[in-house]
């Protein structure tokens, strides 16, 4: 299975989406390239605020890939590297494309300013996008028979999205965006143009503290899920054991909520995702 088109889909997350590339180096060798086509489809849809000049070329380039996945492309759709093997592993794996479509249109919420709203809203985006990548990944681990894994992807996902809004709150914020739920802010007593101007105060590290102890309580609860799972389909929720490490290195931070984040190696990582898997999988 591993074509052209995936050998270029690897590259493409190998560049993009450092941690998910990393995640799918434990993974069976034969799941692996549907796999990583699935992330590299995300990672692409995920950057489009940033490939574009506004909102609308925005949704044209998010209109695309609906139209991929619902048979309406216009043109060679296959020639599309990234489109190619992601269509591919829908095919052959029978992937449900109305879940992909759910996750297109929650990426829509990024082209705009809006302040995320509320913490029922976050983990609803989270959900649609994080969690449908661990539901859909461990789909394909089980050859493409739909599994239960609701609670180990619904967790999981929540809580990387919340430790990844964490890690990336000043370059979030410097693009004049709020990603993690704004309640939760304002009831400490943020206010958006402190935000903006990358102003920290007693209230900011309250309500970020806030977010970190929920992330760390799906974490708690998604390694119970986890365990209640079948091994096979285990390796597509390794990552938490690199989520458990990024979430404690953002907590040991003082100070500079806007700084750039602390990360491990490449190959530490390798070494938890690899240790996490030979346990658990």
């Amino acid at each position: 299975m591993m074509g052209e088109s995936f050998e270029f889909a690897a590259q493409a997350l190998r560049q993009s989406d450092r941690d998910r590339y990393l995640a799918t180096l434990v993974l069976p060798a034969a799941a692996r390239p549907g796999i990583t086509a699935l992330y590299a489809f995300n990672s692409d849809v995920a950057s489009v605020r940033d490939r574009v000049s506004g909102p609308q070329p925005g949704e044209i380039r998010l209109q695309w890939w609906s139209d991929a996945l619902d048979g309406k492309g216009h043109g060679a759709v296959r020639q599309n590297p990234l489109a190619d093997a992601l269509l591919e592993s829908v095919e052959r794996y029978q992937l449900p494309t109305g879940t992909l479509l759910r996750l297109i249109g929650a990426r829509r919420f990024d082209l705009y300013d809006d302040p995320m709203p509320d913490l029922d809203t976050f983990e609803g985006y989270a959900g649609e996008t994080a969690s449908t990548l661990l539901q859909l990944a461990a789909m394909i681990l089980n050859k493409g028979e739909p599994v239960e894994s609701g609670d180990a992807a619904g967790h999981l996902g929540v809580a990387q999205a919340m430790i990844g809004h964490l890690r990336a709150f000043g370059l979030v914020s410097s693009q004049g965006r709020i990603m993690l739920p704004w309640a939760i802010l304002e009831a400490n007593g943020v206010q958006e143009h402190e935000v903006f101007a990358g102003r920290e105060n007693e209230g900011l590290h309250a309500a970020l503290s806030q977010v970190a102890e929920m992330a760390r309580d799906h974490l708690v609860k998604a390694r119970v899920a986890i365990t209640e799972l079948s091994p096979a389909l285990r390796p597509a929720f390794a990552a938490v054991s690199v989520l458990d490490a990024q979430l404690a290195l953002w907590s040991s931070r003082q100070t500079d909520m806007f700084g750039p984040p602390e990360d491990e190696p490449d190959w530490r990582k390798i070494a938890r995702l690899a240790w996490w898997t030979w346990r658990n999988g």
